[in-house]
């Protein structure tokens, strides 16, 4: 029987609650993943997110984490 492996991939992550659409992520993300919504929060599409981490530094209140997803 054959094992197969999990590719694991990584995404990022907004604290919803946390966020005060400043957009500061939306500006560096290089693959137009991220979009502010309703002019409250911060939300990130995960089929066009490639977890590269660019957003989680830029982010001034420190609330986005980049996350492993199983695929």
């Amino acid at each position: 029987m054959e094992t197969q492996k999990k590719r694991i991939r990584k995404k990022a992550q907004v604290e919803e609650e946390s966020c005060v659409a400043c957009g500061c992520c939306v500006k560096v993300c290089p693959m137009d993943a991220i979009h502010v919504v309703l002019g409250t929060m911060a939300k990130v599409d995960d089929n066009k997110c490639i977890g590269c981490g660019k957003c989680a530094k830029e982010c001034p209140a420190s609330i986005i984490i980049i996350r492993e997803a199983a695929l």
